[in-house]
């Protein structure tokens, strides 16, 4: 690659990737019109036009070997386009593969992996492979009365697709519509979409005849198998004159009828969302020669990381902000009164517009889920075709936000999840007709938000988690002893699935069977700040269930005392709080629980949990902090508590990177450091008990 600066080089990637991901959707849509029997060539001449983009883009910047492989993707894409070549499974696999080659490129060129170039060649040898099938088309000639200027200025694509619709039957119609020039662009788009319930727009360009200063008359030709009443009463209005087009007449050519528009600007075509630009007229002033420079884009690309020290500069300055409050409490008390008010009002004020600049930064970095998902639906139908399961994936909620940075650390997890569910949850073809499903199996992915947190749900319609081979498996390998078989509920034994080395496979096959995926997916979770829940029925499926924070940059934290330490608990974890005290607590199976409302929670009294040593006993009047995790719930047992904090978590050095009950540590103001702590990880400790099988690391406060 070319040496550039790291904006340059920046720009580079952010663009490619964004046209990469823009080709996988046009990919994703055209597997599903295939799946349905149809066909939209739009989605392959979008495909077309986004890998030539990208070849441009990677030309420009010196990517030469994403030139090279987006040059000969281009060939592919024209040949389909043109109908030299018939799209069927096979040609969308290798269309497929190249997105995944693209982005392995992508990150090798950034230098985010470190490997050859190799997998080029295979997608290369693929690519020739499938070319070698295409054909030269055959242009029949027509018979319609067409404009000799029309046929003049089709383009080759657009010639194939009229020879396409005439092919399948199709009747041609000339429309003649009259736009406002100030809104023709949203115009033309609306008549482009309103048009395909009907048919295609093939070509359009315009008249060359003055219809008035802000107007323009275009000629637009249609395929479609409707009739022209049909057309009017979708497309028609006062400004649109709909014909079909005659055929010509043995031997002579026929007289083509003149058509006329109102001259009234009333009821022009309305404007819509789009930017397509008409053909312009002959003789038209160029780009420039007088027009503007100016942008339509009003978006631009900021790198995380720049929003990252934007974070911790606002949670540097609620540092500062608590430094003021206590500041002005201490002038009162010493008579200051008219000081210590003023500098209080400033506070408020300056609380308010941090409070503002907080939320905005918060919204930059939130992305919708959708990015994710639209990679998922590659995996799904990759893998679906690799074990010859035929797999529906529906989904639902992809507009809901959630932190940049966390959507990139849920890709992987998800992907295991979704590979478990086609390979041990989804039956075979047979398997499920022989039990009344239909033959295709359905992964559902749902995601909403609920409070300061974001539910992502992964489920499907298979055969279930085998408990009493998950039991079997465990016993096994040495993670459970008989004399806990009987007292294991059937959430714990669902639990059981993310044991690290668990697997109810009896051979390692080329998706799962190693144990070496689900504990792998509970870890990345729970650095998250999130939890993940089973729930399954035999026969009817499964459905996985992960509750995560929405954004991990800055949190509103409860700070709390435990004996002579200050520690923070992260607000979106925290249910309630209330008051404790030791006749609340019962023993249940060598379990400290306490009841509240109805429900048993598991107890934690943080200074026996983390050995912090006291000076003085516990003091008579405790606090139970209720954190609420999914469908769960414990009870954190403090001393005092001191109020509600916005936080900025930084992370432990490397000798407490392994402390798994903490999500960091924040700067409490007064040169005071408290840890943050992880409530999903000291809920996984309590419920584990002191099972030597299900070690968590401590901190000693010793």
């Amino acid at each position: 690659m070319t040496d550039l600066n790291d904006k340059a080089r920046e720009d580079f990637f952010s663009e490619a990737q964004e046209i990469i991901e823009e080709l996988a959707r046009n990919l994703l849509s055209l597997d599903e019109t295939l799946r349905q029997g149809k066909s939209d060539p739009s989605l392959i001449n979008d495909a077309f036009r986004a890998v030539h983009t990208l070849k441009g883009l990677s030309s420009l910047f010196g990517a030469a070997t994403m030139t090279t492989l987006a040059h000969r993707l281009e060939d592919i894409l024209d040949d389909l386009r043109l109908g030299r070549m018939a799209l069927d499974a096979n040609v969308l696999d290798v269309l497929f593969r190249s997105v995944e080659v693209f982005n392995r490129v992508l990150a090798v060129e950034k230098g985010s992996i470190d490997e050859s170039l190799g997998f080029v060649d295979e997608l290369l040898a693929l690519i020739q492979q499938v070319g070698s099938t295409s054909i030269p088309p055959v242009s029949p000639g027509t018979d319609y009365d067409l404009d000799p200027g029309m046929l003049a200025v089709l383009t080759e694509y657009e010639e194939h697709r009229l020879h396409a619709n005439l092919k399948e039957g199709l009747r041609l119609f000339r429309l003649r519509i009259r736009f406002d020039l100030a809104t023709i662009d949203k115009s033309l788009e609306l008549i482009k979409e309103r048009a395909k319930t009907l048919g295609e727009i093939i070509t359009y360009l315009p008249t060359g005849e003055a219809s008035g200063p802000d107007t323009i008359d275009l000629d637009l030709l249609m395929a479609c198998s409707c009739d022209q009443d049909k057309i009017e009463s979708v497309l028609g209005n006062d400004n649109t004159v709909v014909q079909e087009v005659p055929r010509r007449a043995a031997g002579h050519e026929a007289a083509k009828p003149p058509i006329d528009l109102p001259k009234s600007r009333d009821n022009l075509v309305p404007a819509a969302l789009g930017t397509v630009p008409p053909r312009p007229p002959a003789g038209a002033p160029l780009a420039g020669s007088g027009g503007t420079l100016r942008s339509v884009s009003q978006s631009v690309r900021v790198d995380i990381r720049k929003l990252d020290n934007l974070m911790n500069i606002v949670g540097e300055l609620a540092i500062v902000r608590g430094a003021i409050g206590r500041l002005s409490d201490r002038l009162r008390g010493t008579g200051e009164r008219r000081a210590s008010n003023e500098l209080n009002r400033l506070n408020r004020s300056f609380e308010r517009r941090l409070s503002e600049l907080q939320e905005s930064i918060l919204e930059v970095r939130m992305v919708p889920l959708g990015q994710v998902f639209d990679r998922l639906a590659r995996v799904v139908r990759q893998i679906g075709r690799e074990v010859s399961k035929d797999i529906r994936l529906v989904i639902t909620g992809s507009e809901t936000e959630i932190d940049k940075l966390i959507v990139e650390e849920l890709s992987d997890p998800l992907m295991h999840m979704i590979r478990n569910a086609i390979d041990h949850g989804i039956e075979s073809a047979e398997e499920r007709s022989a039990v009344g499903k239909p033959a295709s199996g359905t992964i559902a992915l749902n995601a909403f938000q609920k409070g300061n947190h974001v539910v992502l749900e992964v489920e499907d319609d298979g055969r279930g988690i085998d408990e009493a081979a998950i039991v079997r498996k465990a016993v096994q390998l040495g993670k459970l002893g008989e004399p806990q078989l009987g007292e294991l509920s059937r959430t714990e034994i669902l639990s059981l699935i993310f044991l690290p080395g668990l697997s109810t496979c009896e051979e390692a096959g080329e998706l799962s069977g190693r144990g070496v995926g689900m504990d792998i997916v509970k870890t990345n979770i729970a650095k998250l700040g999130g939890v993940i829940d089973v729930l399954s029925e035999p026969g009817i499926g499964t459905k996985m269930t992960v509750t995560l924070p929405i954004t991990l940059a800055i949190v509103s934290a409860l700070l709390v005392c435990v004996g002579d330490e200050t520690m923070a608990i992260p607000l979106a974890s925290v249910s309630e709080a209330i008051a404790f005290d030791g006749g609340m607590v019962r023993n249940i199976d060598g379990r400290e629980v306490m009841t509240l409302r109805g429900q048993t929670l598991p107890v934690c009294r943080l200074d026996d949990f983390f050995d912090i040593p006291r000076e003085v006993a516990a003091p008579r009047r405790q606090f139970a902090v209720v954190a609420a995790l999914g469908s769960r719930k414990i009870g954190l047992v403090v001393d005092r508590m001191i109020g509600q904090q916005d936080i900025v978590i930084k992370a432990l050095g490397p000798s407490l990177s392994s402390a798994r009950s903490f999500a960091g540590a924040t700067e409490l103001g007064d040169q005071r450091v408290g840890l943050v702590l992880d409530a999903p990880a000291i809920l996984e400790e309590v419920l584990a008990g002191a099972d030597p099988l299900n070690p968590m690391l401590r901190v000693s406060h010793g």
